[in-house]
């Protein structure tokens, strides 16, 4: 890994460039809507770029990036929450349907799993699973100690684990499962 200075735009504009599609999967993958995902990383790489004189180069460039992403993707999340509370508590005594909504059925369950997780620890996933990250550096990226990156991990495998089944349970699409066959 090539080393930045702070403060430097060249540094920047090339931390930008190597780091902008990891940040956005990673923001995807907690926020769940591609046009919200962009806007949050533009809006986190914007104050990055405001506070790059003030980085400290001992720590890795793009854990900070990712943590004043994360930061930026866990807040935008809080108030969509808040915002889909609101518009549950506006439906009520409508139909169960029509509350999920078509879209619901077309998400793939990974991923909506992924956003059915608490935003913190479906960060933690997406660093470890998808971009390979260490705990040391999710530590670093989330501004937590390594021991929360493990209760989080653990934690968001147990609850994934729970709801999607163990690995080799889940049919594939249009296949017979007995255990979903079985009244409840």
């Amino acid at each position: 890994m090539s080393e930045y200075r702070p403060g430097s735009k060249e540094d920047f504009d090339r931390l930008y460039q190597h780091s902008y599609q990891r940040l956005f999967r990673t923001v995807l993958a907690v926020l769940g809507n591609p046009a919200a995902a962009e806007d949050c990383v533009q809006e986190a790489c914007l104050r990055a770029f405001r506070a790059w004189p003030a980085w400290k180069a001992e720590a890795p460039a793009e854990a900070w990036l990712h943590r004043i992403a994360l930061n930026h993707a866990i807040s935008v999340r809080r108030r969509e929450r808040l915002r889909e509370a609101a518009e549950l508590v506006r439906r009520l005594g409508r139909p169960a349907e029509a509350i999920a909504g078509p879209e619901a059925a077309s998400e793939p369950d990974l991923l909506r799993e992924l956003r059915a997780l608490p935003p913190k620890q479906a960060a933690a996933i997406v660093l470890r699973h998808v971009h390979g990250y260490t705990n040391r550096e999710i530590a670093f990226a989330l501004g937590v100690p390594e021991r929360t990156v493990a209760s989080r991990l653990i934690a968001a495998k147990a609850r994934l684990r729970q709801r999607l089944g163990p690995p080799g349970d889940v049919p594939r699409r249009g296949e017979y499962s007995p255990a979903a066959a079985r009244p409840d």
